[in-house]
């Protein structure tokens, strides 16, 4: 099935905030906590850790096709200048089109307008979906706790739902709140799916027996 390309949102500014939100929901995915500073005047977007280990992100975004057609041109720069070392400690890119994420350290684009994404053989493919380098940047252990691997192979998502994953070795695979291979594999879908899990769960539309042993 060929995938239906994503709207675009023409302004520029309205299109990076929407990407900074897009990082959110992402990196929460992967069990990173993220946080964002009030206003824009900062040198970089979000803050990812917790207290005692923080990390710098700034956020960019691009649908700038290269002209070979073989990959996109991201900005890394602002007002056309370089940053400044120690501006942030990683960019996080987005290839909208491509609905990739790269992660990259700071150090190695420092000095550089841009950079060129998504292209075969590129230097910079090694970073791509690298969420780990957030992971290990914070000190968070590889499998945060309460976070369980949810979905179809393909989607691969990862949800902070303890429930969802005692569900499956309780042997509770069919009735309300049941997830199996049709749970939604876009960020919005599984926030709702769990909405209304806890809603259900909270409710009594579960068996007490397991209510009492979650209590306990």
């Amino acid at each position: 099935m060929k995938r239906r390309k994503p709207r675009i949102i023409k302004d520029k500014k309205m299109r990076g905030e929407w990407a900074e939100s897009v990082f959110v929901g992402r990196a929460s995915e992967h069990g990173l906590p993220v946080s964002k500073p009030c206003g824009d005047s900062e040198s970089f977007d979000c803050v990812v850790g917790r207290p005692g280990k923080f990390v710098a992100v700034q956020v960019k975004c691009t649908i700038a096709e290269l002209k070979n057609g073989r990959g996109y041109a991201c900005s890394t720069c602002s007002s056309g200048k370089p940053y400044r070392a120690g501006s942030f400690d990683f960019l996080a890119a987005y290839v909208v089109l491509e609905d990739a994420w790269y992660i990259i350290p700071a150090k190695k684009i420092r000095g550089m307008k841009s950079i060129s994404l998504f292209t075969k053989g590129g230097k910079y493919e090694e970073y791509r979906e690298a969420w780990h380098l957030l992971r290990e940047a914070v000190e968070l252990d590889e499998e945060p706790e309460g976070v369980a691997e949810v979905g179809d192979a393909e989607s691969g998502a990862r949800l902070g739902a303890s429930e969802l994953a005692e569900r499956e070795s309780d042997g509770g695979g069919s009735g309300a709140g049941a997830v199996g291979a049709g749970f939604p594999t876009n960020a919005m879908g599984r926030m709702q799916s769990v909405e209304k899990y806890v809603r259900r769960y909270l409710d009594g539309d579960y068996p007490r027996a397991q209510k009492e042993r979650e209590d306990g």
